[in-house]
């Protein structure tokens, strides 16, 4: 006969398991703020941000919130496929048939809807190798006898990498909820008709980006330019204040190699664009790095606080052990007498 004690602990394991697994899938971003929180290119690939700015200017989003689908995903446009969500990682679907989760943006699935050329050939630092995904939840509706697919939740998330020998499930701990909110602000950087003037986005944004630099670099996509920028390197500068040259370095500056400490001479060499955003080919994003005479090492155009970062990360875990073995106390100081009762 099972004793109490052994009850108890089975409660509080089990207990444990759920709030891990579930906590792990409901992370919730909801500004561009949010975003800067993730560690890209560390824990998240960086091709996950071109993703989500893809998805965010594909989708319709009328007055009251609601998010409509441009395309059929059974279709299989996009990269896109039925997603089971047998490992339990996010919500089960409501009763019914009306309900399903879609996953989107395997750039090797065959599909006669392609996604446009920034995302299937990005430039190197943003190669992801496929391991990003947005999971969609879809409700067909059917008015006037047309059946429209609405959109009620969003995430970003991606597959283990090879190096964890865990298999090809998604990981729930890098797996983040997506709200309107933040998808109507990746919206305001879009790169084809609907685009805004580079200058409003930034101030609107508090940023603090050299808005030649950006147009140079990035040419067409110069507004999706400026939010990888915000997001990822400027994340650790937002406090900083908005110290901008009065003097605008030219074109012909600007394409001059520029020397960082114990690094080579970066040349990006960005030339020839489409007028079309969505054609353009690798050469137009092509880098050409020389070597270190002194560290012998490649080099990177930003350097990143890794003090910094470990700092936050260790903080942010050690909070959320400490309120989830209150949470187990308490759970146990309340169920154990009635268990032993």
């Amino acid at each position: 006969m099972m004793t109490s004690s052994a009850r108890v602990m089975r409660c509080c394991v089990a207990l444990f398991l759920v709030l891990t697994s579930v906590s792990a899938a409901q992370k919730k971003l909801d500004s561009i703020n949010d975003l800067k929180k993730i560690n890209f290119d560390q824990s998240v690939p960086k091709h996950s941000l071109l993703l989500l700015h893809w998805f965010a200017n594909k989708i319709n989003i009328n007055n009251n919130d609601v998010i409509q689908l441009a395309f059929d995903p059974n279709d299989g446009d996009y990269g896109s496929h039925h997603y089971g969500n047998f490992e339990g990682m996010l919500d089960p679907l409501p009763q019914g048939n009306a309900y399903r989760y879609y996953t989107i943006g395997n750039l090797n699935q065959g599909t006669s809807i392609p996604l446009p050329a920034y995302v299937v050939r990005p430039p190197r630092e943003y190669v992801g190798r496929n391991r990003d995904r947005i999971i969609i939840r879809v409700r067909e509706q059917n008015t006037g006898g047309r059946a429209h697919q609405r959109i009620d939740q969003v995430y970003i998330t991606q597959h283990y990498d090879t190096s964890e020998n865990l298999g090809t499930p998604y990981d729930p701990d890098h797996t983040y909820r997506i709200t309107t909110n933040l998808l109507r602000q990746v919206r305001e950087f879009a790169v084809e008709e609907n685009q805004q003037p580079l200058l409003n986005l930034r101030n609107r944004f508090g940023s603090n980006a050299d808005e030649s630099d950006i147009r140079n670099t990035w040419g067409q996509l110069a507004c999706l330019g400026l939010l990888l920028y915000i997001v990822i390197q400027e994340k650790y500068s937002s406090s900083q204040p908005n110290n901008r040259p009065d003097n605008r370095r030219s074109q012909r500056e600007s394409n001059v190699p520029r020397r960082f400490p114990n690094q080579g001479d970066v040349v990006v060499d960005f030339t020839n664009y489409d007028n079309n955003c969505d054609h353009y080919d690798d050469h137009y994003f092509h880098h050409r790095t020389t070597g270190n005479r002194e560290s012998g090492r490649g080099n990177t155009s930003v350097p990143q606080d890794n003090n910094q970062m470990s700092c936050c990360c260790i903080c942010c875990i050690s909070f959320a052990s400490i309120c989830m073995v209150s949470l187990l106390i308490f759970l146990i100081v309340w169920f154990i007498p009635k268990i032993i009762a």
